[in-house]
């Protein structure tokens, strides 16, 4: 059985699913292809360990794609201020929504609770053929046309292949794009707690000498942390009972919430920088983690991916008499659109991970000597955070 796109998505996660969408009523005939079905929602209470800081700008993009509307307001904790303390214990950076002139500084949300209400916006979408459960077998990129063939045997030809899977992107090896992702040696552990003191809607953060703890705040009394630290200090953290993990936990964030309980246990992900230079190839577009990845000290990584997915989609839509949407001339208009934003956030969260992350003490006098300083200039510390909220300065 073969089927002819005008573009194939490859991956249905959060930014796979936000392009599908973003493509709605573009006159484009489209593909999803995704390896796992959809996943319902569980019924109990419990909490997903998976936690993004939603910017504003993608809040935004995510309501115009009718799915933001879906997701359950009780479970959406808006970030109305952060404070941010160096590693001398005294420097420390804070500000709030209303000082800065903005509603809110961020939307913490959890990965599955958005990942199904951008698959229920999908539904009815008559531009988009779901493919889920799809494995991918091969990709053969042509003059005219890429081919994609899938474990079952269908085979699929497009003008465009949109990489949306991941990190470890098979679409981008297919397409013989080397990568060499520089490794930080560190990991980033998550986990949910119940917490003693309320947050007030407050995000958290330390740079510690053994790498970067945030407190992100969840509906109710609960809290949701990551702790970005080298890897052997990593790996014991995901190894003590919950008891020694709270209390470690707790201790590292000078009890500012007082005493944890964990109601989501802690996992570990590796953390590294990769930069491939270009998003595109003839017929080939890569989105979100499959195209870059950032150290998560800046929570930005999968924003990062929705505006990706929210440029490529717009110059798709605007290509106005190119009919083939996957010629490199039309493809480059939204690497170049995208390059400056990406480029300057790895070079932010990389530039911030090496200047904290270093034992010698002038860099140390010199990095709190900043935060304090920067905290003292208003119109600075307002210019920062809305250039970094996406609003117009």
């Amino acid at each position: 059985m073969n089927g002819k796109h005008d573009l194939i998505i490859v991956g249905g996660g959060l930014v796979g699913a936000a392009m599908a969408l973003a493509l709605k009523g573009s006159g484009l005939k489209l593909a999803l292809v995704e390896g796992r079905p959809p996943q319902a929602l569980p019924a109990d209470d419990s909490w997903d360990p998976r936690i993004y800081a939603i910017s504003p700008t993608n809040a935004a993009f995510l309501d115009r794609l009718g799915a933001w509307q879906n997701l359950d307001a009780s479970r959406i904790q808006p970030v109305s201020a952060m404070r941010v303390w160096g590693d001398d214990g005294r420097a420390c950076l804070d500000f709030g929504a209303y000082e800065t002139g903005v509603p809110e500084l961020a939307f913490i949300a959890e990965s599955r609770l958005m990942a199904d209400g951008l698959w229920r916006a999908l539904e009815g979408q008559d531009n988009v053929e779901i493919l889920a459960p799809a494995g991918c077998a091969a990709l053969a990129f042509h003059d005219d046309a890429a081919v994609l063939t899938l474990e079952d045997g269908r085979i699929l030809e497009a003008s465009l292949v949109v990489g949306a899977d991941g990190r470890d992107s098979w679409v981008r090896g297919q397409a013989g794009i080397e990568v060499q992702p520089r490794s930080y040696g560190q990991k980033g552990v998550v986990a949910n707690f119940a917490i003693e003191k309320p947050h007030r809607g407050a995000a958290l953060q330390w740079f510690r000498e053994d790498g970067i703890l945030a407190y992100l705040p969840l509906p109710g009394n609960r809290m949701s942390m990551v702790w970005s630290t080298w890897d052997a200090q990593a790996d014991a953290l995901t190894a003590l009972p919950a008891a020694e993990l709270c209390e470690r936990v707790a201790e590292a964030g000078r009890h500012a919430l007082g005493k944890l309980e964990l109601i989501t246990p802690a996992a570990g992900f590796s953390l590294r920088l990769l930069n491939i230079g270009s998003l595109v190839r003839p017929r080939l577009a890569l989105v979100g983690d499959a195209a870059h990845n950032v150290h998560p000290l800046a929570g930005y990584g999968v924003n990062l991916g929705f505006q990706d997915a929210m440029t490529l989609a717009q110059v798709l839509k605007e290509r106005g008499p190119e009919k083939d949407c996957g010629s490199l001339p039309l493809l480059r208009r939204y690497d170049r659109a995208r390059q400056e934003d990406i480029v300057a956030m790895q070079l932010t969260t990389d530039s911030l991970q090496k200047l904290f992350n270093n034992g010698n003490p002038l860099l140390k006098l010199a990095r709190n000597t900043g935060l304090g300083l920067t905290n003292r200039q208003g119109w600075l510390k307002k210019a920062l955070i809305r250039h970094a909220l996406g609003y117009t300065i």
